[in-house]
């Protein structure tokens, strides 16, 4: 029986997309079959991170509505075996979504993979709601920002008062990911530090993902960031699938650089 993953933020812009198409990327390349399910219907971007938007014939919606077979709504990652995504309807709205629908695909995808990926909209509005509500396991995306973190809070009250598992009596297992990081201005003031978001969501850190120009360049070429293993957020987000999967790895990427004094004289390394 696949394990349900929602990956889901309070506020938009955040990185939860990106990090969607990372951890559902991670966990094939590490050998689980992995299904991503974008909910954003209406905007449809994780078809366009993960570089198959040209693939799109039938979305989530068709399959729901019984206009298409799930097999000829999935597109398989030509990159990494085991990987395939069911992407949005661009032409419908929220209301598309219904939850015996969800349900029937949920527990058909079930049956096949090891671990289904939920790319949850920002917020409470009712793709995110259904995507929450089916969570076995949520992965929080937060910005070291007070709006982001308390956003982020919203969303763990809802994960732990109106999800099935909470209707159960059982409880979501929650990982924070924190994205965006920069030392430098957590030094200076401009941002939370690690754990200060640590202290006011006070759920397991999962990973740290530093700001970087790889993610951008990654996004704009269509590939998941995580196959970039020569980048920080590349590595960050190895790391965070190896603790997610149960390895010990220290978190790296918490301090700022230190320059030497030549670099700071010259600006170049010493």
């Amino acid at each position: 029986m696949a394990e349900i993953i929602v990956v889901t933020s309070g506020k938009g812009g955040v990185g939860k997309t990106t990090s969607s198409a990372a951890i559902g990327t991670g966990l094939a390349l590490k050998g689980f079959k992995t299904v991503l399910i974008d909910f954003d219907v209406g905007l449809r971007n994780l078809d366009l991170i993960m570089g198959c938007e040209r693939r799109v014939v039938y979305d989530f919606v068709n399959v729901i509505n019984k206009e298409a077979t799930l097999n000829q709504a999935l597109i398989r990652d030509k990159r990494t075996e085991n990987l395939y995504i069911l992407p949005a309807s661009q032409t419908r709205d929220k209301d598309a979504l219904s939850i015996d629908g969800v349900e029937a695909v949920l527990n058909e995808l079930a049956e096949s993979f090891d671990y289904i990926v939920c790319d949850s909209p920002a917020g409470i509005e009712k793709g995110a709601q259904l995507a929450l509500y089916f969570a076995d396991t949520a992965i929080v995306v937060t910005n070291p920002e007070v709006s982001s973190v308390r956003d982020s809070d919203r969303i763990l009250g809802v994960l732990q008062s109106k999800s099935r598992k909470a209707e159960q009596g059982e409880t979501v297992k929650e990982h924070l990911l924190l994205t965006r990081y920069n030392p430098g201005r957590v030094e200076a003031g401009e941002m939370l530090g690690v754990e200060d978001v640590k202290e006011i969501l006070a759920i397991p850190l999962l990973g740290v993902i530093p700001e970087s120009e790889a993610v951008l360049k990654a996004s704009n070429q269509g590939v998941p960031v995580i196959m970039d293993a020569d980048s920080d957020a590349g590595q960050a987000y190895d790391d965070a699938i190896a603790r997610f999967l149960g390895e010990d790895r220290e978190h790296r990427f918490l301090n700022a650089e230190r320059k030497g004094f030549l670099s700071r004289v010259f600006g170049r390394k010493s």
